[in-house]
């Protein structure tokens, strides 16, 4: 397994751990308040918010017209929050979500606080089975101006047609890379914001992979199967970016 370099000033602004389930039929909403019981949840999480999911859409006639499709939908969990709002935690009726801002310590330290904070919703909801697991991975990189030609920091860049005019104004991009030894999925989200105060230009490798799995039970295959993702998502940062970038993160 590929060990990479740890940096000091890491660029992850937000990193997610997810697990989907399906749950029994007599899970709801109130049974999920139960997590907000717990005393390590009433400690640390102890601002509680409803979450609301809704689904739309649009329908084309065959005469060309266009109709909005009714929105369905309605509250599907709970967020918990820490006091300074750095920690999220989602329990749902279709799963679990942890999510840490920055900053970012350590693998070690964001899986084991996702695990322990897991049991516990596991333990309320015994889930049927876990059907879908993944971490994403948000980094936003500050690169000094003018730049010369995006291949400087990222290797993967959206190209301009010769003929037309090479300067860009923003770019966002969408790549679905398979990886068929782990049977997951990366979705690498790309683009760029507004240049900053101190003249640097920030570029957000948004790095989500995931994989769709059949466990029942099987808590410590389900970890296992997290180490993979793991090593998947950290082959694409440390594949994606240059020499040059490394040195911004020291």
């Amino acid at each position: 397994m590929n060990e990479y370099t740890v940096f000091p000033n890491a660029p992850i602004t937000e990193a997610l751990l997810d697990i989907r389930v399906e749950l029994s039929n007599d899970i709801n909403l109130e049974a999920l308040e139960k997590f907000h019981d717990h005393n390590d949840i009433k400690k640390c999480f102890p601002v509680k918010k409803r979450r609301e999911s809704f689904t739309g859409g649009v329908k084309f006639s065959p005469e060309g017209k266009i109709s909005a499709l009714p929105t369905s939908g309605g509250p599907d969990g709970y967020l918990f929050q820490s006091p300074t709002e750095k920690k999220i935690v989602q329990a749902r009726l279709d799963g679990y979500t942890f999510n840490k801002l920055k900053p970012y310590e350590s693998w070690n330290a964001f899986r084991s606080e996702a695990r322990k904070l897991w049991n516990i919703y596991f333990q309320i909801t015994d889930p049927v089975k876990i059907t879908r697991i993944a971490l994403r991975y948000i980094n936003r990189i500050e690169v000094p101006i003018p730049i010369k030609n995006f291949n400087e920091y990222i290797l993967t860049t959206p190209e301009i047609a010769p003929k037309l005019p090479q300067a860009l104004n923003h770019f966002f991009m969408r790549l679905e890379i398979p990886n068929p030894d782990i049977h997951a999925i990366a979705i690498i989200t790309q683009t760029m914001e507004n240049t900053t105060k101190n003249q640097r230009l920030p570029l957000i490798l948004d790095i989500d992979v995931f994989s769709k799995i059949n466990f029942i039970n099987s808590d410590e295959e389900m970890w296992k199967e997290f180490e993979k993702l793991r090593k998947f998502k950290n082959d694409v940062f440390f594949y994606s970016i240059t020499e040059k970038t490394k040195e911004l993160f020291k």
